[in-house]
């Protein structure tokens, strides 16, 4: 996989999120802990995989790993606590949902969220460390499934096509519409049109 020194521990869990970026739904994260007697192939960073790729592995890591869990923060936590303090909020509901408490977690990124067993963050993890590799795939998987959902709700918003993330046409349909009730209030471009629009749904 790579280079990456791995911590001395017993039990390693890795931890990835998906969704801080877009204007809607959850932040999901995933916690996953390998099976070392049964290897997965080809794990890595999921946005670099095809979507073919990515669910063939998201079935095989679901099946082989030793356990696995996954955790969110909802779009209200988002509003409450800011996009960072949610997604360690969501980190930390991955762990606690782990059926095997790991002695070691690793964390992509650069920061970790308070845990109660020693916990190591790794910049570029998704690309480095086969667990955190695993938790970015269930955890895209898991989000993007949410968004083909969200689609068939709101069909007009697209969000199958870019998963709620700001591209030119959700703004244009966010300008059009108003938010969903699934949008993050708190998030500038949801902010600016809930200042002067009704909100979709209601």
């Amino acid at each position: 996989m790579s280079s990456f020194i791995y911590p001395l521990a017993h039990c390693i869990a890795g931890v990835d999120e998906v969704g801080r970026g877009p204007l809607v739904g959850a932040v999901v994260t995933a916690a996953v802990i390998l099976d070392p007697e049964q290897p997965i192939q080809g794990l890595a960073d999921s946005k670099k995989l095809t979507e073919k790729r990515r669910l063939a592995l998201y079935d095989e890591i679901k099946e082989k790993a030793l356990c696995w869990s996954l955790g969110r923060a909802e779009p209200e936590e988002i509003d409450q606590l800011n996009i960072l303090h949610a997604t360690m909020l969501a980190m930390q509901r991955a762990v606690a949902g782990l059926s095997v408490r790991p002695d070691m977690v690793l964390i992509d990124g650069n920061r970790c969220p308070a845990l109660p067993m020693a916990a190591q963050s790794v910049v570029k993890g998704d690309s480095l460390v086969a667990e955190i590799s695993a938790a970015s795939i269930l955890a895209k998987v898991t989000r993007d499934q949410e968004m083909a959902e969200l689609d068939t709700l709101f069909p007009e918003y697209g969000f199958a096509k870019h998963k709620g993330y700001p591209t030119p046409y959700h703004l244009e349909k966010l300008a059009l519409l108003g938010a969903t009730p699934f949008h993050r209030r708190s998030f500038a471009p949801v902010r600016r049109v809930t200042d002067t629009t009704p909100v979709a749904g209601k």
